[in-house]
């Protein structure tokens, strides 16, 4: 793009009459202004200037001024050699002006060559000038560095440049050397020729950018930013860089209602000493005074304060030159050397420098620059404040005058006057939608209830602002499609400026933060495991046999009848088992066996239960085999209590899996998290072998485990039947299990992450909002909260009573679990009755035969002595009808 020149520029020469050097005599210096007629008001402001400079030089100085003003049209390089060598066959010192590139060029080329002290107030793109040139306005490089600090200490991470031609991108060079290989890219917009730059805007407001480098002249500026309020492009959240030297000298009065941040550099300080005399010797108000204006007064003040401080060290000879020839001035080196190398002592002629310290380095270019940063005061009233300093001394560093405690008192006092756009999105706990008690219409945000209604009104009441809650159209958290590079959810709504802030239990996450910003997290949370509680299924009525396999028990009953059997058979043939039955009676005519199949039943019996008998073997083969029955007794019941300590103790566990990394060892418990949230996420990005193992399992499931939404999900926990588990945040996982007990969290959080408020890219209320939520958590405001909407409200701390009982009860054994044991014990009674019972009858039918009565008469009088319990002694009866010794009872 060809570059647009400035609409005049002036070329200034000033020669001195050919007459020696002397103390009484007056100099004479003639001024030469060459001026474009391209723009009539850039003449009259140069020609302002002029005039009245010379005016002052006039009453401050014992020289004669002769000022020749010439105007040149635009691109007339030929016209300007011309003049320049007309003027220089008539005796010239040096040459101001002109701005426009090709006039500049040929201008520049012959004063260089004849060694004329040439000054420039036009951007000169050349790093290098000959000698002799002198260039006051700071150039390309030096804007370039000042923009890159200004950009960097506003922390912008991506912007669009607007710019007028290819100059722009010479000044902005050093911004673009700022960037990293990591930071979002810098977009590069012609603003073309206008005047219309509608069809410009309106393609930058759709790339969603908010911060703004403008580089253009400023008397295009104002234009350009009513048509950027048409658009939208000026709201409070959008800023400007202006590079134009002279923007903030521009009437901005009609944008007194606009709020955006707007920042400018410039030259000249309007409030010091200098401005304020030149102000008052040109009779107008130095914030009026343009750059242009201020570089031909320095320009000039330069000029004239070296060459007095040469004429005072010896007498200037100022000669007639010819373009043609080959001959230099001689006075050309020695005033560059006084120019470049002023000193001490040499102070202004005029009335100092208009643009500060005027100091130029080997190559002609300003040196120790300093730029003043400004920015529209707030409030809006249309003019800017100085705001920090910029010194190419310190290229990288602003050093500003606004303190950080006055910009953090701005900003809440600016905070009092706004009304927040909050997004959300309806999930319970943190935003639900109430019900009237009266059926009366519910607006704005009585329509809501929930923990993040509650923290936006405690924000708000530590920062004395006010918010207005909305609900996402989509109901989306936020995601990044890959596919269409597109944002959806509560991010696409911050990002499309429609709401200010989001605030719901959005996690912050690192894909998140490229796009938003997030005050610190206000809950912090993992993820972790919920699943249904075990059904707990009554106890079988022989729960107590579980111990021990059936086969153990039918071998223990045969190993029990078997070794009976074998102490019977040993006590027979062993002789220290045969007993004399009468002790009293040393030769007794026979001996008695102890050992029948009832007693070593017994004795078997009594062993394994661990409570021996009265009958004890005396033979060495018999306590053999009684030792060997008892070892074994004492091993299978040891094994058996011990057994039946971790049967009961494994029937009370519910759980079949008690950790997430337990599921990816198992192929029956389905397991899943909603489709697109932070939590699938996370298993899809993550390194760890076990998670990345989990998500591949995840992903091939079919028919799939994904789920729409936690309340999907929970749901389809409670109708899996255990056989569904599904990821979720621990803070939803609480909030769950406090209103239904059949649901539990199994096992501990396998990452960290919290909850944090989204809010637009480089929101300027973030530090208050931290400091808002930091003091909450410090006051316990945000536990108070979440014990409201998690345990008070809405069915919560249902469960709390239902974990304390089983908590309790975790130790005892119930009737369900010790039912067998009483079954067992009735049993053994009814049969010992029964055997009671038919032992009694058959004592009475022997009773009744021996004794020759009727069976009912022997069974009521054995009735009745039974039933007489305070008998305790029972006479016995000999028969007396057959003499055979048998024997009867009677009773006494």
């Amino acid at each position: 793009m060809q570059i647009i020149p400035l609409a005049f520029c002036a070329v200034l020469g000033l020669w001195l009459l050919s007459s020696p050097c002397t103390c009484s005599s007056r100099q004479k210096i003639k001024i030469v202004l060459a001026i474009f007629l391209d723009d009539d008001e850039y003449v009259e402001e140069t020609t302002f200037a002029v005039k009245n400079t010379l005016k002052i030089l006039r009453a401050k100085s014992t020289y004669q001024v002769t000022e020749h003003i010439i105007k040149l049209s635009k691109e007339s390089s030929f016209e300007a050699g011309q003049f320049v060598c007309d003027l220089i066959r008539n005796g010239v010192s040096a040459i101001f002006g002109p701005e426009s590139p090709e006039n500049n060029e040929i201008i520049q080329s012959v004063a260089a060559s004849l060694q004329i002290p040439y000054f420039q107030n036009s951007w000169n793109p050349q790093e290098e000038a000959a000698t002799s040139v002198f260039n006051l306005r700071p150039n390309s490089d030096a804007l370039s560095r000042a923009l890159a600090a200004l950009v960097r200490e506003n922390d912008w991470k991506t912007y669009t440049v607007m710019y007028e031609n290819e100059d722009s991108l010479l000044r902005l060079r050093e911004t673009l050397k700022q960037r990293k290989p990591n930071d979002l890219s810098i977009a590069f917009i012609c603003l073309g020729s206008g005047p219309d730059y509608r069809t410009v805007l309106k393609q930058i407001k759709k790339t969603l950018d908010t911060k703004f480098i403008l580089d253009c002249k400023a008397d295009r500026i104002l234009d350009i930013f009513r048509q950027a309020k048409e658009v939208g492009l000026l709201k409070d959240y959008h800023s400007y860089i202006l590079t134009d030297l002279d923007a903030h000298s521009l009437d901005w009065s009609e944008f007194n209602e606009v709020v955006s941040n707007i920042s400018s550099i410039r030259l000249m300080d309007h409030e010091s000493d200098a401005a304020k005399n030149i102000g008052k010797l040109w009779r107008i108000d130095p914030k009026r005074i343009k750059t242009r204006m201020a570089l031909i007064y320095d320009a000039v003040s330069v000029f004239i304060t070296a060459f007095r401080d040469l004429s005072q060290k010896e007498q200037l000879q100022i000669k007639p030159l010819d373009c043609d020839r080959s001959e230099v001035t001689e006075y050309g080196t020695k005033m560059y050397e006084v120019i470049k190398k002023p000193s001490k002592q040499s102070k202004p002629l005029l009335s100092g420098y208009l643009t500060g310290p005027v100091l130029f380095d080997q190559h002609g270019q300003r040196r120790n620059l300093i730029l003043q940063i400004v920015e529209r005061s707030k409030p809006v009233d249309g003019a800017f404040r100085l705001t920090g300093y910029w010194n190419s001394a310190l290229p990288k560093n602003i050093s500003y005058t606004v303190t950080s405690a006055q910009r953090e008192k701005e900003l809440q006092k600016e905070i009092q006057t706004k009304n927040f756009k909050v997004v959300s999105k309806l999930g319970d706990p943190y935003l639900m939608k109430k019900t009237s008690k009266y059926g009366k219409e519910l607006f704005g945000n009585d329509r809501y209830e929930g923990y993040a209604l509650d923290l936006m009104h405690e924000i708000c009441s530590i920062l004395n602002c006010s918010f207005t809650i909305e609900l996402v159209a989509d109901g989306k958290y936020g995601n990044f499609d890959p596919v269409t590079k597109e944002w959806n959810g509560l991010i696409r709504h911050l990002l499309d400026r429609k709401a200010d802030l989001a605030v719901c239990d959005l996690t912050i996450t690192y894909e998140r933060r490229t796009a938003v910003d997030f005050t610190m997290p206000f809950m912090t949370l993992g993820i972790s495991v919920l699943y249904a509680k075990a059904v707990k299924e009554p106890p079988e009525l022989l729960s107590f046999a579980h111990p021990l396999s059936l086969d153990v028990w039918l071998y223990m009953a045969t190993s029990y009848l078997v070794v009976s059997l074998i102490i019977f058979l040993v006590a027979r043939l062993n002789p220290n088992d045969w007993e004399n039955p009468h002790p009293c009676d040393p030769n007794p005519e026979e001996l008695e066996n102890i050992w029948s199949i009832r007693n070593c039943c017994w004795l078997t019996l009594g062993s394994i239960m661990a409570q021996g008998c009265d009958l004890l073997p005396k033979g060495i083969s018999t306590r053999m085999v009684t030792a060997s029955w008892w070892f074994f007794s004492l091993i299978m019941t040891s094994s058996y209590t011990a057994n039946m300590a971790a049967f009961l103790t494994m029937s009370r566990m519910g759980l079949s899996i008690e950790s997430a990394e337990d599921l990816a060892t198992q192929s029956k418990i389905k397991y899943g998290c909603v489709a697109g949230g932070s939590t699938c996420s996370f298993f899809a990005s993550t390194n760890v072998s076990t998670y990345h193992q989990m998500w591949v399992q995840m992903q091939s499931a079919d028919p799939t485990v994904f789920e729409l939404s936690n309340r999907a999900g929970v749901a389809r926990v409670l109708a899996s039947k255990r056989r569904y588990a599904f990821f979720m945040e621990s803070t939803n996982i609480e909030y769950e299990t406090e209103r239904n007990c059949e649901l539990v969290q199994v096992g501990g959080q396998i990452d960290s992450k919290g909850y944090g408020i989204a809010m637009t890219a480089n929101f300027q209320h973030r530090k208050l909002f931290n400091e808002a939520i930091l003091k909450m958590q410090e006051m316990g405001v945000l536990h108070r909260l979440k014990n409201k909407w998690w345990r008070e409200r809405n069915g919560g701390g249902k469960c709390t009573e239902d974990k304390t009982l089983a908590e309790d009860a975790a130790a005892e054994l119930t009737l369900d679990n010790m039912g067998g044991a009483f079954v067992v014990l009735g049993i053994g009674m009814v049969i010992a009755i029964i055997f009671s019972a038919c032992e009694f009858i058959w004592m009475v039918k022997k009773l009744a035969i021996n004794e020759h009565l009727p069976f009912k008469v022997a069974l009521r009088q054995e009735l009745n002595f039974a039933f007489n319990i305070w008998e305790r002694q029972k006479k016995v009866k000999q028969a007396a009808a057959s003499g055979a010794g048998s024997k009867g009872f009677e009773t006494t």
